[in-house]
Parts: structure tokens; sequence; C-alpha cells
């Protein structure tokens, strides 16, 4: 590290951050690190998975939100099967649906949850912000909306309505495949339920190429409602005042210019990251500037990241890869040191759910030699290379006593409430007893139209819809839409592959794909197919899935194999304009029976 310093520049060193590291807590503890040496290349995987919804529902309400399903009257679930992702999430689901909730699931696959749904819209990858649009000039047009929330508490909506005007019925069919009548019932759905209504967008809307303006669109249909922290609604939740972990108020590394910001200057502005659809390129061009190590931590980019062969050759080309696991995954096996990590039984750390407003904490009950927490590794590294003033607690425990101190909470308190205390009880309709501005917006207020000068370069005014490529440049080449990352029960995204126990469920990496599709390339269950996109190919075998599950032309690969990866054929140059995200949900592919 101090070689590449002195070499290159501090910026010179990216420190990557996975899901798989835990808490909010961990994160920031990630991000204080590359504060104190000095590098503005902070990534996760993040910038790959959530922060496309995340932007596209802050820029419209200036926050994420969470669903109070319970008191919900209209469910919709979209692009999202919490059955496998989030059980507890469909728990809840069921709950309400018992008590009266109606839910609706719009999906490109017949998921399990589907299944459950009053009303299951099938349609086409990458066209959910027409369908929005459409749904949202239908409730203009019928008077489905919350007139005195609108006029008091939102800008834009004139603007917004006549945009809309063009997403009639007609050209929504057209588009997305859902029927007019299938709008319609949706349509009366929603108005029945004002301002009950709650939705949830899962990642299926994020890997597409207009995936930010489509999660604006699905947004304003809350904010027609007035569902935005409503009881039943979206909640807009109000976060703990722990003390801050990350040094952005007393270092400033603007000047240093994080990877991707010339590209996506919106995923740094917003949430001071680097990005990760950049960082491949960089590592091999050393354009705008040298990276040359990284230090990768619950993270395994090599299956997760698209172009999964540049990402293999981008990280061995580095002078300095480090990885901190659990197991020997495939990023891991590139490095130059393997740092056995602690797991979540091996840390005590603060948990905030803000979707509940509660806190808890969970204690360290095992403890194996030579593995440490994420506090411990970069604590004693910050010692190491000279900033280890910046970490100056001895312990987990007292880090956790000086986070918790300012809400004046003790420790003692938080490990008598298992499940969680509850810092502050959730309030409906905050926006009435706020002042003018109520929501986190520039404007202060739902934004149906984006129109700030400073963004405009790559943020349009309007939620605006675009068709995916594979309708407007069709490629007889790839006459298939590929629909990657559907997820499995018994594994967590990419993870537990290697554990014997889960693989003798009997799951396998197999390709989704209609009936019809099947007998016209002449393949059955279980035999071999290479599928081939502009990037690469891998070769996989056939599951042909009932009529319904899945459209004609559009077939579904789950991710996490190694030996069948399908980010060997997804794109990381095909990117959304605003988050940057890749395209990974309708990807055009070839299909050949081997």
């Amino acid at each position: 590290m101090i070689k590449i310093k002195e070499k290159y520049g501090t910026r010179s060193l990216g420190v990557w951050k996975g899901e798989a590291i835990g808490t909010a807590q961990q994160e920031q503890i990630v991000r204080r690190f590359c504060s104190a040496w000095g590098t503005p290349n902070y990534f996760s995987n993040d910038s790959e998975c959530f922060l496309g919804r995340w932007m596209g529902y802050s820029l419209v309400c200036g926050n994420w939100t969470s669903v109070d399903f319970l008191n919900s009257k209209c469910i919709i679930l979209w692009g999202s099967n919490p059955s496998y992702s989030h059980p507890n999430t469909a728990a809840l689901i069921m709950k309400a649906k018992k008590h009266g909730a109606k839910l609706i699931v719009i999906d490109s696959r017949l998921s399990q949850i589907a299944k459950q749904a009053d009303i299951f819209v099938q349609i086409k990858p990458g066209t959910d912000g027409a369908l929005a649009l459409g749904i949202c000039r239908e409730l203009i047009k019928n008077k489905l909306f919350d007139y005195k929330f609108i006029e008091s508490y939102t800008i834009g909506f004139n603007d917004f309505k006549n945009y809309v005007e063009g997403f009639n019925p007609q050209f929504v069919k057209k588009e997305t495949g859902v029927n007019i009548g299938v709008i319609k019932k949706i349509v009366k759905f929603i108005g029945n339920s004002i301002p009950s209504v709650g939705i949830y967008v899962g990642v299926g809307l994020e890997h597409h190429e207009n995936g930010v303006n489509n999660i604006r669109a699905v947004a304003c249909i809350n904010g027609l409602t007035g569902s935005f922290d409503a009881k039943g609604g979206n909640l807009i939740p109000e976060p703990i005042n722990m003390s801050k972990l990350t040094l952005y108020d007393e270092i400033h590394l603007e000047n240093l210019e994080p990877i991707g910001f010339d590209k996506f200057p919106m995923l740094y502005n917003l949430r001071k990251e680097a990005h990760t659809m950049t960082a491949m390129d960089t590592i091999l061009t050393e354009k705008p500037y040298p990276l040359k190590g990284m230090i990768i931590t619950a993270a395994n980019p090599v299956i997760t990241n698209p172009n999964s062969l540049k990402v293999r050759k981008a990280l061995k080309s580095l002078e300095l890869l480090v990885v901190r696991e659990l197991f020997m995954s495939e990023t891991a096996e590139l490095a130059d040191y393997i740092l056995p990590a602690a797991s979540f039984l091996e840390r005590s750390e603060l948990h905030c759910h803000t979707s509940i407003q509660a806190v808890n904490l969970t204690k360290k009950v095992a403890s194996i030699d030579n593995c440490q927490s994420e506090y411990e590794f970069w604590h004693d590294i910050a010692h190491r290379i000279g900033i280890g003033k910046y970490f100056p607690w001895n312990n987990e425990k007292e880090l956790n006593e000086w986070l918790i101190k300012p809400t004046g909470i003790s420790l003692q308190e938080i490990e008598g409430h298992s499940e969680g205390l509850v810092y502050k009880p959730i309030v409906y309709s905050k926006w009435i007893e706020k002042n003018d501005k109520p929501f986190n917006t520039i404007s202060g207020k739902i934004e149906f139209i984006y129109k700030h000068q400073k963004d405009q370069s790559y943020v349009n005014e309007l939620p605006e819809y675009k068709s995916p490529s594979y309708i407007t440049k069709f490629n007889k080449k790839y006459p298939f839409v590929l629909i990657s990352g559907a997820r499995k029960l018994v594994y967590y995204n990419s993870r537990n592959r290697n554990l014997k126990l889960l693989n003798k469920t009997g799951q396998k990496p197999e390709i989704e794909i209609h009936p019809l599709d099947a007998k016209k390339l002449g393949v059955k269950n279980k035999d071999m197919v290479k599928v081939i996109s502009a990037v690469g190919d891998i070769n996989i075998a056939v599951k042909i899935v009932e009529k319904g599950e899945i459209m004609r032309g559009v077939v579904q690969v789950t991710h996490g194999w190694k030996n069948a990866n399908i980010n060997q054929i997804t794109h990381d140059n095909i990117n959304d304009p605003i988050s940057g995200f890749p395209l990974m949900k309708s990807v055009q592919v070839n299909i050949v029976k081997l």
C-alpha cells in the first residue's frame, strides 16, 4: 500500500465492500478508512444492486421508502419475488392479504408470490416505465388521485399530466404486452385504496437501459395517490441520530475525482461512491488515472459483476489485490493476500432497522483464531500505516458506545430487546406538521418533474420512457431476451454455492425456456445448450417451464454459478445513463443446441 501511494498517489487504491459485510455500521467503517487514507474510491455492490431503486425514489421523494404492508389496502410488488428473496416480507404480505389487502404482482416471470396475487401482470422485460406512466394517465383521467396532496406538496404535476397523455392503453398494451382490461383493473384497485397504496420495487427494474426513469415513473404513482408517508403506503423512515462514523464533513476529496464520476456523477453526488461499472476499464487502461491496488471485503465480483472475463483480467493485473473472505471465492483465488474474515457470529455490532425505526445489538458468540472483524482489520491496518488517530476505539464495545451516545440510549437497554428497541414510533403523514418543504428533495416537495440545472445534463426533467434496445434495435443474430438473476430459495444472491448441504437440494444452473421456444429449438429438459451474447457465451442445461410462467422469446438464468456464470454474457458497457447500472435483465442472446 505504501509503495503504491508513493508511486501513484492515494487515489490509486480502491476499497470494495460487498453486501455480505452486514450492517451500515460496517460500511461506514470502510468509508472512514478510505477518507483517512485519502482515496475517493470507495466501491460497493450497491452500484449494481439497490442504488438504482434508491435513486429513482430519491429523485421523486428524496429518499428510499419502506412499505407499511400490514396497513395497506393495495400492495404492488414490481419486479420482486420476496417469497425467495425476503421470506419475512412475503409473510407480512400474506398476512395483509388475509386482512383484505389486494395484491398486484408485476413481473416477467410467474414467481412464487405471483401465483398468490389477485392480479398477475406479465410484462415484457424493461417496459415497466410505459406501464407505470399508463397507470398514471388513467388515474388522472378518472380523477383517481389526491388533489389536495398534489396541490400542496408536489411540483410539476401539469407538465407530468401532459407527458403521460401519450401513454394511452392501446400504446401501453403494444409496448408492454399487458392487456387493456388488466390495466383498467389495476387502476381500479389503486383508486379504491387511496392513500393506502404500498408499492415495492425490486431489483427487476434496475438492470435495464432506462431503469431509473422507469422507477421514477412508478414512484409517481405514489405521488398521485398521496401514499408517501400515508398509513398503508410508502413510508419515509426517520433514521436514528447516532454519531457519524464517516469523515466526509472533515475530509474533502472531491478534487481527486472518484472512478466513474466523469460518466455517472449522480452516484457520487448522492452517495459518495465510486462506480464499479467503470472500475475494470480504469484498471486496464489507467484512464483517467491508474488504479493499482484493491482491498475487497465480502464481495465476489468475478461472479457478480457483468462481463466477468474482463473482471478477472482486470483484477489479475493489479499490483496489489487483498481479499477478506469466509471461503475461497472465485475472486479470492486471484488475490495476493487472502485474509480470513469474521462472520456475524464473531462480531458485536449495532443494527438499525429504519423500516420499523428500531435498533438492536448482535453479540459476539464465537471466536476463531486469526479471523478479524471489520473494525479490527481496519483499526489495525490504520495504526500500521500512520492514520490510527481516526480509529481511536480499542474494541467494538467502545465503538458501539460512542456510536449510540447521542441517542441517550445505552447498550444495556438495547441488549434487553433482542427483536429491536424502537427508538422512535412511526408517524404517518409527517408532511402535514412540517414547513412548506417537508420532503428531502431539492424543492422540498414531491417532484413529478426534476428541474435542477446542475444535474440536467444526465437527469431528464420528466421520467421519460425509452423502449428497450431489443424492441427498437432487434438483432436477428440474438433473437431471445435474457433475464438474469432470479433468486433461488436455498441460496442468498450468489452466496453459499460451496455448501454441500444446500447443493443436495438438487439446485443446479439451468436456463428457463418457454415450451414453444424449446420445441422450436428442438431441445428437451436437461439438454445442454450454448447461450451466446455479444459479450461471450456459456453452456447450460435446459429447464422447460409451464406455459404462462415466462413469455415466449424470453429466457431466464439465475446468477451465482461458477461453472455456468451468466455474467460471462452480460454487458458492463450498456448502462442506465443516470445510475450507470448494467444491462442484465433484457440482454439479447441466441441459443444453440449442443
